[in-house]
């Protein structure tokens, strides 16, 4: 054996490129096993910090001051610099602003401190690595060292145990299981819980031990990183030995995924930056809710109505002397119109929103990942949901077996155990057997036509037994890599009684084989080369060599594997998969028909099929395949050339039914949320025969008749289509993902206006990059989207829509962890939306309401006293009171509006008629604004003008009284909002109004406190106070009684 070069040391990089800020192209790359390359790599770190320690600071001061209403208030407060402009003390500037700061980046700094930490465990988790810098003599030895895994570089070679991590993307080369392969769990990174089993590369496995690894001279080629997760191209040739070995996704290990059985051996290629991990790990949208756009339009109004109201005064008071100067200080002065609390209380008001959703015992499991957005819930008008896990359970049953002459379901599975026990065991008596539909007499087929069906199902698929090792049978197995193991997957002979599961990447794979293990014929053992069959009927052991597997691709639709059976020598290729894919390439009469029928029942179908080689096909095969694999260059048309030949002459067996189970309550859910006007549209990859039927069944549309959008390939197909459409107003659509592309690239505008029409629309054989754009579409129209699904590929789509919902189902939990909320059923969406919604949208709109009157009634309050004393620019209030008006005496109440309900949750829920008034955006409207705004100029007027009319002697009255009535005021109103008392909320306003006497008899030089205790006062801010607030309540009332019908029906 050759002896293998000597490590070369990486070259140290120069001081132009440690500080180039350049982007490196991406390339493939070479390397040679047991050697690190030469190139410089990024280095194997997780970061996902938004800042450092410099730009912690400068960063959330930006995004802060992005926002108008932090804007406008730093102004403002940095104009209290000026001696000449300056109103009152600093603090009633400087404070408000600087708790809103000080809230903002206590939030920030402990949500990036939380991420360092996640960052920081990942970072120094502890992998065994080989030493490949150690030379003794001109000889490695085989040594092994713990180091982090940021440490890890590319041509590293790794050793993980069961349950590790995979810290960067590898190439698989060894394992100590018996089998060969290596099962893994990729639930962190494609959202699917299935185990994926990976193969080591042929000539590294077959290695005597791990240490031999440095004795050969083998070199590797990569591609350049992709964001492809589902495909890989490399290349390994041994230059001692001149073999080669193809690379494909199934020799990899990409990081984050979790070693899930035994132990393997990698060799590291990509690291940090440009895994795929971190490559498919996109910056999500961020979203900005609908109420909070308009409380920034509502904010630039007050502030244009603050420059108009001191330019009006500075008109009446004459353009004389320093009229900028007077300008200014007016503006400061009416600057109380654009409350800086508002922020502050709705992100506190969101807080609250989330925490109520997750501590509902009713919807147990939801968590609110994003508390940005709550009120969103509050306003959807289109729900978009993803078929299988989402609105079904993913637990596949198999319910049917068609063989062209007979058609078997679950009442007469019994029959094909007889007819296959009949076969094996030689029997002459026949079983009856099931008619095919439309036949006048019963047909039985062949036990050997069963027998072939039977078998090719169970031997075309991906799945692994995987068994129960007790512990001591699990400590026996423990040994280092050199040796081999009792495998936990059934490498070994393990009883067939101590089977545990099975698994496999697909659980339509694992009904078919479970259903096979009923009639008879069981999955006994697997492994990399052979699959073993255990026969029921005569207790016997079938062993079949595997020669080649096909793995299932979204592109070809179909998994096939070639077996040699070990007694007679048959080579047989066995294929299954969509009918779509395999249907050409057989010549059947009935198999078109009853694809359809069977998908028009809601299963799910596969047709099975298989040729006979001979030993010089398969050789012929074989040769034509490897040197496809071999390469690099368009490798995928290649490959597919082979498989063409190769699937030429194929013998239809058989078509399967597999049912996926509607999930518990999602009729019900779904009737409800059509009730409070959304519009549900079902986004799935499944065929349009089966999206339809689960559409039906579901009531999905607003009628029983769909139609079935024709297939469009030309623009002329999708306008006719369009025009088709157009005519039928209010009607059930279903189309499929490729005629939805080609209609959206013709008439994009049309056909989204002819979608939103529609009552249903199911996009069936829709791709994840379809379904994302099916929400941008709608969101750019301004609708209110909200996406659900439970499965990586409905990720994109997640993160598109306004409210992204994820499922922690069967899939994983890609898209739980990548949406806005979290459920776990479809079911927990109508309390969700109906209740919680609707209480985050009415609650924040009250609130923003309330703190913009709070605002507004101060500051008309001090217009009154500047026209009354001859235009001046002083401020009413003394600074103290201003920053206590807006914090300890009404803070507390106004806050406690986020506790109010307007209806019972059993209320919302049984009429959700009632949740179409949310959509329209009514609460914080423009006319809601005005009203409000109307509202406090009235009181402020008369607050005013009632303390200037009244008072007598000193100027102190006038704060005394019209401070007194601000005061009770605002609490009176908070009291009239409330549509339904808590316990809390009267504790806020008893507390806020103790705070307030405590201040009138203690701060003395603010209050007259001979004053307060005469009978004149009292009766004064009673009188005021009386003025201000009763014609509000006959209003409330009068309003209530005749003009809310729907919520007095209700409240009987």
């Amino acid at each position: 054996m050759e002896t293998t070069p000597l490590l070369s040391r990486p070259k140290r990089k120069s001081l132009w490129s440690r500080f180039s800020f350049r982007k490196k192209e991406l390339t493939s790359r070479v390397i040679y096993l047991g050697q690190l390359p030469d190139e410089d790599f990024p280095p194997n770190f997780i970061c996902n910090q938004k800042y450092s320690i410099l730009t912690f600071l400068p960063l959330v001061l930006y995004d802060q001051f992005r926002f108008f209403l932090n804007l406008y208030f730093l102004v403002m407060a940095l104009s209290q610099f000026i001696p000449s402009i300056r109103i009152g003390y600093l603090y009633t500037y400087w404070g408000p602003l600087c708790f809103v700061l000080a809230v903002t980046l206590f939030r920030e700094a402990v949500d990036d401190f939380r991420r360092y930490r996640r960052d920081k465990e990942v970072n120094r988790q502890c992998y065994e690595r080989v030493v490949l810098e150690q030379n003794i003599n001109d000889y490695r030895p085989f040594v092994t060292e713990r180091v982090p895994a940021s440490a890890l570089r590319v041509g590293d070679i790794v050793m993980l145990h069961k349950g590790q991590r995979v810290p960067a993307d590898m190439i698989l080369l060894r394992t100590n299981e018996t089998m060969g392969t290596v099962f893994i769990r990729t639930d962190q990174l494609d959202g699917e819980i299935d185990w994926k089993l990976r193969i080591p590369l042929p000539s590294t496995q077959k290695l005597p031990t791990d240490a031999h690894l440095l004795d050969i001279n083998a070199q590797i080629f990569v591609e350049k990183p992709e964001k492809d997760i589902h495909s890989f191209i490399g290349t390994c040739t041994r230059l001692d030995e001149e073999e080669n070995d193809s690379l494909d996704i199934e020799n990899t290990l990409w990081s984050g995924c979790v070693v899930a059985s035994g132990q393997a051996t990698g060799l590291i290629i990509y690291t940090g930056s440009q895994t795929r991990s971190v490559m498919n790990n996109s910056t999500p949208r961020s979203k900005v809710g609908r109420l909070e756009l308009q409380v920034n339009d509502l904010t630039k109004l007050l502030f244009a109505a603050t420059l108009l109201t001191s330019f009006l005064m500075i008109v009446l008071k004459g353009f004389n002397g320093p009229w900028y100067g007077f300008l200014f200080r007016f503006e400061l002065l009416f600057s109380y119109i654009i409350p800086i609390s508002l922020r502050v209380n709705l992100d506190m008001g969101k807080v609250f929103y989330s925490w109520t959703i997750q501590k509902d015992k009713k919807i147990e499991g939801t968590v609110m990942r994003s508390t940005t957005i709550p009120e969103e819930l509050g306003r959807i008008q289109y729900l978009l949901a993803d078929k299988t896990g989402t609105l079904t359970k993913n637990e596949m049953v198999f319910q049917k077996l068609h063989l062209g002459n007979a058609l078997y379901d679950n009442n007469l599975f019994y029959e094909v155990e007889g007819l296959l026990t009949q076969y094996l065991t030689n029997e002459s008596h026949s079983e009856p057997a099931s008619p095919i539909l439309g036949s006048s007499e019963p047909l039985s087929p062949p036990p050997q036509q069963v027998w072939r069906a039977v078998l090719a199902l169970a031997l075309c698929h991906n799945v692994t037994p995987v068994y129960e090792l007790d512990d001591q049978r699990a400590d026996e197995a423990q040994s280092d890599m050199g040796s081999s193991m009792m495998s936990e997957s059934c490498g070994g002979a393990v009883p067939q009684q101590e089977l545990c599961d099975y698994q496999a990447s697909s659980p339509d794979e694992v009904a078919l084989v479970k259903w096979t293990d009923r009639m008879g014929v069981s999955l006994y053992r697997r492994d990399f080369s052979s699959i073993a069959l255990k026969l029921r009927a005569t207790n016997e052991i079938m062993q079949f060599s595997i020669l080649q597997i096909f793995h299932f691709t979204s592109e070809s639709k179909m998994m096939g594997i070639i077996v040699q059976e070990e007694v007679s020598g048959e080579i047989t290729y066995y294929v299954k998969g969509a009918d779509v894919a395999l249907a050409p390439l057989l010549e059947s009469p009935w198999l078109n028909e009853e694809c359809k029928r069977l998908a028009a029942e809601g299963l799910r179908t596969l047709v099975v099929a298989k040729k006979i080689l001979t030993k010089n096909d398969y050789l012929e095969f074989e040769s034509e395949y490897k040197e496809a694999r071999l390469s690099v260059t368009n490798r995928a048309e290649k490959t597919m050339a082979a498989m063409s030949k190769l699937q030429c002459g194929l013998q239809l067996l058989g078509l399967t039914g597999v049912e996926d189970r509607l999930a518990d309550h999602v009729p019900e859910t779904m009737a409800m949320l059509r009730a409070a006007g959304i519009k549900i549209w079902m986004l799935t990859g499944d065929k349009l025969e089966t999206a339809l039927c689960i559409a039906r069944s579901l009531h999905l549309g607003g009628g029983s008749r769909w139609f079935v959008a024709p297939e469009c390939n030309s623009r002329r197909d999708a306008h006719a289509l369009l025009r088709v459409l157009a005519a039928a107003a209010d009607q059930d659509l279903i189309i499929e993902g490729e005629t939805l592309e080609m209609c959206l690239q013709c008439y994009e505008d049309e056909l989204v206006e002819v979608l939103c029409g529609c009552s249903g629309v199911v996009v069936a054989r829709c791709s994840p990059t379809q379904k994302a754009r099916v929400a941008q579409l709608l969101r750019a129209r301004g609708r209110v989207v909200a996406a659900v699904g439970d499965g990586g590929n409905d990720v994109a789509m997640i993160q598109e829509a306004d409210i992204g919902v994820g499922i922690e189902g069967a899939e994983g939990r890609a898209a739980s962890l990548a949406g806005d909320v979290s459920v776990r059923a479809f079911s927990s969406l109508a309390r969700l939306l109906l209740v919680h919604g609707r209480r985050a949208v009415m609650r924040s709109a009250a609130l923003s309401l309330f703190i913009v009157h709070r605002g507004l009634i101060v500051s008309t309050m001090q217009a009154v006293f500047s026209v009354v004393f001859y235009f001046s620019s002083v401020s009413l209030y003394p600074g103290f009171l201003m920053v206590g008006y807006g914090t300890l005496f009404t803070m507390l109440p106004v806050f406690s509006l986020v506790l109010d309900k307007d209806i019972p949750s059993s209320t919302a829920l049984k009429y959700p008629q009632l949740y179409k008034q949310l959509t329209k955006g009514r609460q914080l409207s423009y006319k809601t604004f005005y009203i409000w705004t109307g509202i406090s100029i009235y009181q402020g007027g008369v607050i005013m003008y009632g303390a200037l009319v009244l008072f007598e002697d000193q100027l102190i009255h006038i704060v005394e009284i019209s401070y007194t009535a601000l005061i009770l005021t605002e609490l009176i109103m908070v009291a009239l909002t409330v549509d339904t008392w808590h316990r809390l909320m009267v504790v806020a306003e008893l507390a806020s109004l103790l705070m307030y006497a405590t201040t009138l008899l203690v701060f003395n030089s603010y209050f007259d406190s001979d004053f307060i205790k005469h009978w004149d006062f009292w009766w004064k801010v009673t009188t005021i106070t009386l003025v201000s607030c009763l014609p509000l309540y006959i209003v409330k009332f009068m309003h209530r009684k005749w003009s809310a019908r729907q919520y007095r029906n209700i409240r009987k």
